[in-house]
């Protein structure tokens, strides 16, 4: 399963300090497993206030008051016949419903307090996903044992918001420098952080899918890795699944992110190459 979620950024036309957005979105189920257990969703979200009647002068709304951000998620399950799709599937229908449930928006960050708070609340909704994810299983005996990773990237200007559990990734193209922003939650991760394991030895590339954390089957000593970084015109962000990253080199990631003029096109290229 492979799944693609580019957000590319280019300078706005109306103000040097916008960013004018692209964003597309693409998957397949592969040439294994008869299900895709691999979701993404991408959502637009923002205050758009529009004036209906009024006698006020128009200079009094000559100040652009529209401020539209981007959520971007993919979740990859896994777990039984049918847990894997149902996982991924929990999990980003729960975060879309606790985040309308939001009694107050936090839509810029103006001071440090504001990014604090955006960032704990995140956190805190890994753990009640993770708990969405448990009861569904507990209602159901065939869904046992069932969880997905989860990869969340928030855009409002030049603020990206991220929020990560398991192997998806979040990759940065910027300069034509490709980085990877989410850390794996793999025990093969682990040992090279540990200095245990060399990333090129084919014995971590064999436990590369063994998980250390996942959503689904959280502990108290988890900690979903959360972060704010700040984009610029240019930039190219890339969500995926190991369905990509497994059988796609990020050397050739980079060479379709930066070539490809549209996110689209470059959405179904990686799908291809993967597929192939």
């Amino acid at each position: 399963n492979s799944k693609m979620t580019p957000y590319k950024l280019t300078q706005s036309p109306e103000s040097a300090l916008e960013l004018a957005v692209e964003v597309a979105g693409a998957t397949h189920r592969g040439h294994v497993r008869e299900k895709n257990e691999d979701h993404h969703l991408i959502l637009p979200f923002g205050r758009s206030p529009e004036r209906i009647a009024t006698n006020l002068d128009n200079s009094l709304f000559t100040r652009k008051t529209a401020l539209t951000g981007y959520g971007m998620l993919v979740a990859d399950g896994m777990g039984g016949m049918a847990g894997g799709e149902v996982a991924s599937s929990v999990a980003l229908q729960k975060l879309v419903d606790l985040v309308i449930d939001t009694p107050d928006w936090i839509l810029s960050f103006s001071q440090w307090e504001d990014v604090a708070r955006v960032l704990k609340r995140l956190s805190d909704r890994f753990v009640e996903i993770d708990k969405a994810i448990r009861d569904r299983a507990r209602a159901d005996m065939s869904l046992q044992g069932m969880g997905t990773t989860l990869t969340v990237a928030a855009t409002l200007g030049s603020d990206l918001i991220l929020g990560h559990i398991g192997d998806s990734r979040v990759y940065l193209l910027r300069d034509d420098q490709l980085t990877q922003l989410t850390t794996d939650h793999t025990l093969a991760q682990a040992l090279i952080q540990a200095g245990v394991m060399d990333p090129d030895d084919q014995a971590t590339r064999s436990i590369r899918h063994v998980l250390t954390a996942a959503v689904g089957s959280l502990d108290s000593s988890t900690t979903p890795q959360v972060q704010r970084i700040h984009v610029k015109a240019g930039d190219v962000l890339l969500l995926c699944t190991d369905g990509l990253t497994d059988l796609v080199e990020e050397e050739i990631i980079k060479t379709v992110l930066g070539e490809q003029k549209s996110a689209h096109r470059a959405c179904h290229d990686l799908v291809d190459l993967a597929l192939a």
